[in-house]
């Protein structure tokens, strides 16, 4: 094991991947001699040259629809938008072609693509560029999506991403790029749809996306000096959804709270939510708990951004109030 950087993890799957297989490939928008703004593509265009690391014009449509043809005819392109809320520009080529073309086909055609992008606020980038979209992507069939939260799951789930015979959409919180974690120094892979249990707790289970599995830990830490025992866990991929860990561990402590970057109304914590309720009900203790993103644009004023998204104060407190029985007839 050694420690690296999600970043580094990011460099090592594309070097690996690309050098095992000619069909894969990367484009987008300053990707070969830049690197890309966040610099994990770093040396990738002095390896495999420009046919192989293709930087694009800033025409997302575009450079999304060559990828879609590519992958029809055979090869395995790895796409690049430099910002998740460049997602709106690209849906038409994602979820009617990419998503749809093996259903479409009857299956004689498939569409092995990777979309790389991003999410999260609190980078200081404002309303259009602080966007945390997965739920879009999610409620779209034939898209696979997944969230990963240290360099561990990434280098794991980019590599089943990119041999998967259908698109699947990987994001990153654009403020976690630098944080650190062991990762094997051999080859492994990750299936899309397995949970992590990160932490095993008795009282309430803490169900956290992306950047909000840090936040769900640091809770846990924090109800623990007061006796609460909390289950931490990152469903990793949100398409597929790891159901069946998610329902055990509430059975398990009979009360939930689920977390997530995204706006609240209609997103991933209220999916989450209404599957626990629908198939743990008679185990719960307390009403489930969602703690999602206000439902406002992404302000570009620090101290108005920073209280858009739920923190690890917010989640220990509603997890005490859910513990104590507070909640219950106030929600």
């Amino acid at each position: 094991m050694r420690e690296i950087t999600l970043s580094k993890a990011i460099n090592e799957v594309l070097f690996e991947e690309m050098r095992r297989d000619e069909t894969v490939f990367l484009m987008g928008e300053d990707v070969a001699e830049a690197g890309h703004p966040f610099k994990f593509y770093d040396g990738l265009v002095e390896e495999f040259g420009t046919d192989r690391v293709v930087d694009t014009p800033i025409a997302e449509p575009g450079y999304m629809g060559i990828a879609v043809g590519s992958a029809m005819t055979g090869m395995r392109p790895v796409v690049d938008l430099m910002f998740g809320d460049f997602l709106y520009l690209v849906m038409d080529q994602l979820c009617n072609q990419a998503a749809k073309t093996h259903y479409m086909s009857g299956g004689k055609l498939s569409v092995p693509l990777v979309v790389h992008t991003n999410l999260g606020a609190t980078r200081r980038s404002a309303a259009q560029h602080s966007q945390s979209l997965h739920a879009l992507l999610a409620h779209i069939p034939g898209l696979k999506v997944a969230l990963p939260s240290s360099a561990y799951d990434t280098k794991g789930l980019m590599k089943t991403a990119i041999r998967d015979n259908n698109p699947v959409v990987i994001l990153h919180d654009k403020m976690m790029y630098q944080h650190k974690s062991k990762v094997l120094e051999e080859e492994y892979l990750l299936p899309l749809g397995q949970a992590n249990v990160l932490r095993e707790g008795r009282d309430v289970t803490l169900i956290g996306t992306s950047s909000m599995v840090g936040v769900c830990e640091q809770a846990a830490d924090a109800l623990a000096v007061d006796g609460v025992s909390a289950e931490v866990i990152d469903p990793r991929t949100i398409v597929p959804l790891d159901e069946e860990t998610i329902l055990a561990s509430v059975r398990k402590t009979s009360r939930a709270i689920v977390v997530d970057e995204g706006h609240q109304s209609f997103g991933v914590t209220a999916e989450i939510a209404s599957r626990i309720n629908e198939k743990a009900f008679y185990h719960l203790d307390a009403p489930v708990v969602r703690m999602g993103a206000m439902d406002v644009p992404i302000p570009f004023s620090p101290v108005l951004e920073d209280k858009t998204v739920p923190t690890a104060d917010g989640v220990a407190e509603k997890a005490r109030l859910i513990c104590g029985g507070e909640l219950i007839h106030t929600l």
